[in-house]
Parts: C-alpha cells; structure tokens; sequence
C-alpha cells in the first residue's frame, strides 16, 4: 500500500470502506429500515405492481378471466455526497490503511447523519422527495397529544396508512422520546414499546432512533412506514481526494471562523460516495406531529 503524499485521490481501501459502509449502515435509521440495492449505473428503474391480478369463480366449462396487472417504474438517481474530515499534515506520511482506519468513525457519522436528514426531512436534499414531503402531501398526520396517551397518537396515524391499503412494518422516532415510550402499558400493564437485546419493537413493529443529530423535532416526533415502499440504491464504493489549501466554511474552528487548511497548516480528506433515495408511495408514510405553533 502506498502513502497519502504519493496517492493524493484514489478510492479507499476495501476494507476500510466496507467497515465504513457497515457503520453507516448502522448508523443510518432509514439505511436500517428501506430496501436498499446496489447500482450498476447513475440510474436505475424498479418496477413497482400498482394492480395485481385478479383471481375469479368459474363454472364448469367456462372460460377463465384474464387481467392485466398494472406496473410503474420509479427511477432512482444517485448523487453523490461528501464529507471533509481536516486533519494534521502529519497524517501525510501515514499509510492509506492506518489513516482510513482511524477516521472510519468520522466518516461514517458524517455520512449517516446526512443521509438521515436528507431522506427523512429534505434537510440539505439532492432528491425530489422525501418521508415528511410524502406525508405532508398525504395528510398522513396526527398531533401529538390528539388522545389521552401516545400509544394512541401513533395508532391513529398507522390508521391514515392502513385506510390507504399498506401497513406500517417500522418506525423511526427522535431519541427524545424514548422516555414517553417506555411508559406506555397496555390494560395488562405490559410494556407496549420493547426495548430488547436483539432490537427494539413497538406495537410488534421495529423502531430506530435518529441519534446522529439528523432528526428535525420541528417537524416530527414519530415516523411510521411502510418501509418498503423508501427506496435506497448505493451506486459505488468510496473515493477520496486529498485538500491541502482549500477553506472548509461549513467547519468553524474555535475562534469562530472557518478552518483554512493552508494558514492553519492542515490537510483535508474528503470522501464521497454516490447513493440515491426515493419513496415510492405518499400514502405508505405517517407522522406523530408536534402540536400546531409549538413545531416552529
């Protein structure tokens, strides 16, 4: 393996970046919860059965009814999404592997906390669509607060989805809400939200929290899905270039200022990768929503 100085771009190495794409994975609630596939190209078509077949009785001797089922064929569309960790120059004269393997966590949290934000808010967003633009467009909403207890706030919103013909199979909340959730007890006095060692559940349904500082608690307090119906494509594996004068304004040192790497004798790794997201069905998602006026 060479070094940094003498290989200033090029793609991380396999390892690092498959331990890098399992964190993000990890870290990522929508990464955790959509059907996520791999893509050959920029673009790629799913085809999508919007009516099935029909089935019919029949009489002896009578002719069989045929029907044509009905397809659509979404289009994901990567983009790509990079992330600048500044580091000393020192880390010039490191290997690729020791350098990649000490900022794989960096990385990876960079990556998952604007995939999360994109994907579920629009916040920063290359795509067309979004979770909360699908629900918005839906109505699919209920205001937190609507019932006596949460456990019902939340039923009443998989209520809109399920009125639609889909059924919510997880949920992502903020971690801020853990607390009310652990609360909840149905008549039995059993714990309606299960916080287990293989996974938590809620109403029998598995339920991430956003920790990665993505989630907007302006905007939701709860988003039930049918997941499959949030689709994810990953079209390559990670590259990185290496900056030696540029100015990182979206990073402040501690003066307040952004960081220049040339006065401030630094170097920057920046890394990219290509991932494309689109939800295929408004009606599919819901939300528990902050109470009018408290959100903004």
């Amino acid at each position: 393996m060479g070094y940094l100085k003498d290989e200033l771009t090029g793609f991380v190495p396999v390892e690092q970046a498959t331990e890098i794409m399992k964190d993000v994975a990890r870290g990522s609630s929508v990464l955790r919860l959509s059907k996520v596939s791999q893509m050959e190209s920029d673009t790629k078509k799913i085809p999508v059965m919007t009516e099935g077949a029909g089935a019919y009785w029949v009489g002896e001797g009578e002719r069989i009814k045929t029907t044509k089922a009905g397809w659509i064929y979404p289009e994901l569309k990567a983009k790509k999404l990079a992330v600048i960790i500044p580091v000393t120059k020192e880390k010039l004269k490191d290997t690729t592997i020791d350098v990649f393997n000490e900022l794989k966590e960096s990385i990876a949290e960079a990556f998952y906390k604007a995939i999360d934000g994109a994907c579920l808010f629009g916040t920063n967003t290359p795509f067309e669509k979004n979770v909360m633009n699908c629900i918005e467009t839906s109505g699919n909403k209920i205001e937190i607060g609507t019932n006596t207890t949460l456990d019902l706030d939340v039923s009443d919103a998989m209520a809109t989805v399920e009125e639609d013909g889909y059924d919510v199979n997880g949920f992502v909340g903020r971690v801020g809400i853990k607390n009310s959730l652990r609360k909840l007890r149905d008549t039995n006095g059993n714990q309606l939200f299960v916080d287990g060692v293989n996974g938590k559940e809620f109403y029998s349904q598995p339920i991430e929290f956003s920790r990665n500082g993505a989630w907007d608690k302006t905007k939701a307090e709860i988003i039930g899905a049918d997941w499959d119906k949030s689709l994810v494509g990953i079209r390559d594996s990670l590259e990185y270039e290496i900056l030696k004068e540029a100015t990182l304004e979206g990073t402040v040192d501690e003066d307040g200022k952004p960081i220049s790497l040339a006065e401030q004798d630094l170097i920057g790794i920046k890394a990219t990768m290509r991932l494309a997201y689109l939800p295929i069905k408004d009606e599919a998602f819901c939300a528990v929503v902050p109470k009018a006026g408290e959100g903004a």
